[in-house]
């Protein structure tokens, strides 16, 4: 259960959204049959290890939304009350997201991140403005607001994604909206400064791509980095954020510089954002290499090929940051087959 009401979510959020929030992705057993229960808690394990505040905990790969209750009961018993989890409300139609919004109030989450159906194809700002009061309307957990390229809004609402008037609107008429997770207009970071501008005040305003973050907390205060593959850099993210809140700019500078390497070869397989869509294998194999459970997804599913894992993986070492010795190929069977 949610520690606020809906009518105190703000002064929750204000109080509590800081830091680091990463993901964890399902792990399924080696059938593929079913949530690998091992799996998940290893990786709510790893997020104490690495410092972590909390993880978006994902919807979007092939799953039920019973086991998607099974993967979140498991995470939040795992974790037991030391994680902030992001429910991802990541469906297919507006009947499946309220749905699961009542698996996420049932399960632990504490706030909901609010994304678009594939078949969802506004032609106006009020679409838009319908389809995110509905999720807002539907549930007494605090919602973040999501704009960023991948809802393809921008050739038909506005280049921005979500306009700041209708952010506007919303926050005015949904008082459980806590939150932007600003990507609007990427890959520029304007969506990021004017949301902080327009609604800076009100709300907390996150910034998930370490390569802003890290500059742009040295000049202006952003408090949260919510959610993004910041596991692929291990402890890094937390320590930077630590760093930062402490104004400790040249350390969180030098660390910024530390992960060039592993953040180019990050930017360079990412080839999928065109596409709109999350190449989750790929985020997983990055997961691995720090840790993490790996092991194969569910088809149809991206996939990732030896290319890309030996970039990620050099640049890592790169890095300094030692990723695991495990050849590639037992990725794909994780480290709890069962």
């Amino acid at each position: 259960m949610a520690s606020y009401t809906r009518e105190e979510a703000r002064d929750w959020a204000r109080a509590h959204l800081k830091g680091v929030i990463n993901v964890i992705i399902p792990s399924f057993t080696t059938d593929l049959e079913g949530i690998n229960e091992a799996a998940v808690r290893h990786d709510v394990r790893k997020q104490f290890e690495y410092g972590f505040d909390g993880a978006l905990l994902v919807s979007e790969v092939v799953l039920s939304l019973d086991e998607y209750r099974q993967f979140c009961e498991v995470a939040a018993d795992e974790a037991k009350g030391g994680q902030t989890f992001v429910h991802h409300s990541a469906w297919s139609t507006l009947e499946q997201a309220r749905k699961a919004l009542k698996v996420a109030e049932e399960t632990g989450a504490e706030l909901v991140l609010l994304t678009y159906p594939p078949g969802f194809y506004p032609t106006s700002e009020e679409d838009v403005y319908a389809y995110t009061k509905a999720i807002c309307d539907s549930t007494r957990l605090a919602v973040m607001l999501f704009p960023v390229p991948t809802w393809g809004f921008g050739s038909r609402i506005h280049p921005s994604e979500i306009p700041v008037g209708l952010i506007r609107r919303l926050i005015d008429d949904c008082p459980n909206i806590v939150a932007i997770k600003a990507e609007g207009g990427a890959p520029t970071a304007m969506g990021l400064i004017e949301c902080y501008r327009h609604f800076g005040k009100e709300i907390v305003i996150s910034c998930p791509i370490e390569a802003e973050l890290i500059p742009l907390a040295q000049v202006m205060p952003i408090e949260l980095s919510a959610t993004s593959d910041h596991e692929y850099y291990g402890p890094m993210m937390p320590r930077i954020m630590k760093h930062l809140q402490a104004r400790e700019f040249d350390a969180a500078t030098d660390l910024f510089w530390q992960l060039q390497p592993a953040r180019k070869a990050k930017m360079g397989t990412a080839s999928a954002h065109g596409l709109g869509l999350i190449n989750r294998t790929m985020w997983k194999y990055q997961a691995w290499l720090q840790g993490y459970s790996g092991g194969p997804l569910r088809h149809p599913t991206m996939r990732i090929h030896d290319a890309q894992m030996n970039a990620l993986r050099k640049g890592l070492a790169a890095a300094g940051l030692e990723p695991t010795k495990d050849p590639n190929s037992e990725f794909f069977v994780g480290r709890y087959p069962n």
